[in-house]
Protein backbone atom coordinates (compact mmCIF):
# COMPACT_ATOMS: atom_id res chain seq x y z
CA UNK A 1 0.00 0.00 0.00
CA UNK A 2 2.68 2.47 0.99
CA UNK A 3 4.91 1.51 -1.90
CA UNK A 4 2.08 2.25 -4.32
CA UNK A 5 1.60 5.66 -2.68
CA UNK A 6 5.34 6.28 -2.87
CA UNK A 7 5.42 5.38 -6.56
CA UNK A 8 2.45 7.63 -7.27
CA UNK A 9 4.07 10.45 -5.34
CA UNK A 10 7.32 10.03 -7.26
CA UNK A 11 5.48 10.16 -10.57
CA UNK A 12 3.54 13.23 -9.49
CA UNK A 13 6.73 14.96 -8.33
CA UNK A 14 8.52 14.25 -11.60
CA UNK A 15 5.50 15.49 -13.55
CA UNK A 16 5.17 18.74 -11.59
CA UNK A 17 8.89 19.46 -11.55
CA UNK A 18 9.15 18.69 -15.27
CA UNK A 19 6.26 21.03 -16.06
CA UNK A 20 7.87 23.76 -13.97
CA UNK A 21 11.20 23.28 -15.74
CA UNK A 22 9.53 23.46 -19.14
CA UNK A 23 7.56 26.57 -18.25
CA UNK A 24 10.64 28.17 -16.75
CA UNK A 25 12.63 27.44 -19.89
CA UNK A 26 9.97 29.08 -22.03
CA UNK A 27 9.80 32.14 -19.74
CA UNK A 28 13.56 32.64 -19.51
CA UNK A 29 14.95 31.45 -22.84
CA UNK A 30 12.48 30.88 -25.66
CA UNK A 31 10.02 33.76 -25.31
CA UNK A 32 12.56 36.52 -24.54
CA UNK A 33 14.58 35.56 -27.62
CA UNK A 34 11.46 35.68 -29.76
CA UNK A 35 10.38 39.00 -28.26
CA UNK A 36 13.73 40.64 -28.88
CA UNK A 37 13.85 39.26 -32.43
CA UNK A 38 10.39 40.52 -33.39
CA UNK A 39 9.83 43.66 -31.30
CA UNK A 40 11.78 46.80 -30.56
CA UNK A 41 13.96 47.17 -27.47
CA UNK A 42 11.54 48.83 -25.05
CA UNK A 43 8.46 46.87 -26.04
CA UNK A 44 10.37 43.58 -25.96
CA UNK A 45 11.70 44.49 -22.52
CA UNK A 46 8.17 45.24 -21.33
CA UNK A 47 6.83 41.97 -22.74
CA UNK A 48 9.55 39.92 -21.07
CA UNK A 49 8.90 41.63 -17.73
CA UNK A 50 5.17 40.97 -18.03
CA UNK A 51 5.80 37.33 -18.96
CA UNK A 52 8.11 36.81 -15.99
CA UNK A 53 5.72 38.54 -13.64
CA UNK A 54 2.75 36.48 -14.82
CA UNK A 55 4.60 33.17 -15.15
CA UNK A 56 6.65 33.10 -11.98
CA UNK A 57 3.77 32.44 -9.59
CA UNK A 58 2.38 29.36 -11.43
CA UNK A 59 5.92 28.01 -11.83
CA UNK A 60 6.51 28.50 -8.10
CA UNK A 61 3.24 26.68 -7.40
CA UNK A 62 4.29 23.72 -9.55
CA UNK A 63 7.63 23.63 -7.77
CA UNK A 64 5.89 23.72 -4.39
CA UNK A 65 3.68 20.81 -5.42
CA UNK A 66 6.73 18.93 -6.67
CA UNK A 67 8.53 19.64 -3.40
CA UNK A 68 5.62 18.29 -1.37
CA UNK A 69 5.39 15.16 -3.50
CA UNK A 70 9.16 14.68 -3.27
CA UNK A 71 9.05 14.87 0.50
CA UNK A 72 6.19 12.34 0.55
CA UNK A 73 8.37 10.07 -1.56
CA UNK A 74 11.19 10.27 0.95
CA UNK A 75 13.55 12.26 -1.26
CA UNK A 76 14.09 15.01 1.28
CA UNK A 77 17.05 16.69 -0.44
CA UNK A 78 15.19 16.84 -3.74
CA UNK A 79 12.17 18.30 -1.96
CA UNK A 80 14.30 20.90 -0.22
CA UNK A 81 15.93 21.94 -3.50
CA UNK A 82 12.53 22.18 -5.18
CA UNK A 83 11.38 24.37 -2.30
CA UNK A 84 14.41 26.63 -2.76
CA UNK A 85 13.66 26.85 -6.48
CA UNK A 86 10.03 27.75 -5.73
CA UNK A 87 11.14 30.56 -3.42
CA UNK A 88 13.52 31.75 -6.13
CA UNK A 89 10.80 31.93 -8.76
CA UNK A 90 8.43 33.60 -6.33
CA UNK A 91 11.10 36.25 -5.66
CA UNK A 92 10.44 37.52 -9.20
CA UNK A 93 7.19 38.92 -7.83
CA UNK A 94 9.24 41.16 -5.53
CA UNK A 95 11.91 42.00 -8.08
CA UNK A 96 9.37 43.06 -10.70
CA UNK A 97 6.80 44.50 -8.25
CA UNK A 98 7.68 48.13 -8.85
CA UNK A 99 6.77 48.05 -12.52
CA UNK A 100 4.51 50.86 -13.65
CA UNK A 101 3.38 51.30 -17.20
CA UNK A 102 3.72 54.68 -18.82
CA UNK A 103 7.09 55.69 -17.35
CA UNK A 104 9.23 56.92 -20.22
CA UNK A 105 12.11 58.59 -18.39
CA UNK A 106 15.57 57.31 -19.31
CA UNK A 107 16.47 56.37 -15.73
CA UNK A 108 13.23 54.47 -15.30
CA UNK A 109 13.81 52.49 -18.49
CA UNK A 110 17.32 51.62 -17.37
CA UNK A 111 15.99 50.48 -13.99
CA UNK A 112 13.30 48.34 -15.63
CA UNK A 113 15.87 46.80 -17.94
CA UNK A 114 18.13 45.92 -15.01
CA UNK A 115 15.17 44.47 -13.10
CA UNK A 116 14.40 42.28 -16.10
CA UNK A 117 18.02 41.16 -16.35
CA UNK A 118 18.14 40.26 -12.65
CA UNK A 119 14.81 38.41 -12.83
CA UNK A 120 15.88 36.41 -15.90
CA UNK A 121 19.27 35.61 -14.38
CA UNK A 122 17.80 34.43 -11.09
CA UNK A 123 15.17 32.42 -12.92
CA UNK A 124 17.87 30.63 -14.89
CA UNK A 125 19.81 29.85 -11.70
CA UNK A 126 16.74 28.50 -9.96
CA UNK A 127 15.82 26.58 -13.10
CA UNK A 128 19.15 24.79 -12.74
CA UNK A 129 18.31 24.10 -9.08
CA UNK A 130 15.00 22.56 -10.20
CA UNK A 131 16.81 20.34 -12.73
CA UNK A 132 19.18 19.16 -9.99
CA UNK A 133 16.15 18.49 -7.81
CA UNK A 134 14.62 16.21 -10.47
CA UNK A 135 17.89 14.32 -10.88
CA UNK A 136 18.15 13.80 -7.13
CA UNK A 137 14.51 12.74 -7.01
CA UNK A 138 15.14 10.09 -9.65
CA UNK A 139 18.01 8.76 -7.54
CA UNK A 140 15.82 8.87 -4.43
CA UNK A 141 17.98 11.31 -2.51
Amino acid sequence: MFTALQDLSTSLAVLLLGMAIGAGWICTMAAPNAFFDDLGGQSANAQVRRLLLAGSTPIAGMLLGGAAASILTGAYVAGALALVAACGFFSNRWILASLKTGDTKAGTQRQKSSQRAVAVGLSMVFLLVAVISVVLLLFGV
